[in-house]
């Protein structure tokens, strides 16, 4: 997977805020922290770091959407987080985001913080982030 094959399922994905640009992911990439899971089309990218493990976006592309590959990627990256040493995770989601929230509640993650104002939309609404949580183990 390039930078460049991630940040266009990320434009196509991402059609609310703003999407990732092909420098960003490369960025990302580059750090020894920073692992990616799945394929071009439908991809989760996390860090681990010590025994704790963030989820940083996880996107599949509108053509794939609905097919189960989300539950998948965050599966994967689950299994290889615990096989680096991590025990928890976390991640963050727009407040408005109900199918994503919905899929990390059935998995089994559980609300632990929100983040006020922390997306900006197109429309330039802030939107508030809820941190959730999860024990790998």
């Amino acid at each position: 997977m390039t930078p460049e094959e991630l940040a266009e399922t990320h434009v196509a994905a991402f059609t609310q805020s703003r999407p990732w640009t092909a420098a960003e992911f490369a960025d990302l990439l580059s750090n020894r922290f920073t692992h990616v899971v799945g394929n071009s089309k439908s991809f989760a990218l996390f860090q681990v770091i010590a025994d704790e493990a963030e989820l940083i976006t996880i996107a599949t592309h509108p053509t794939l959407q609905r097919q189960g590959l989300a539950k998948l990627r965050m599966n994967e990256w689950h299994t290889k987080a615990k096989n680096l040493g991590a025990s928890r995770s976390f991640l963050e989601v727009a407040k408005n985001n109900s199918p994503a929230i919905a899929l990390y509640e059935q998995i089994g993650y559980r609300p632990c913080g929100l983040r006020k104002g922390y997306y900006q939309q197109e429309n330039n609404n802030k939107i508030d982030a809820v941190v959730m949580e999860f024990t790998l183990t």
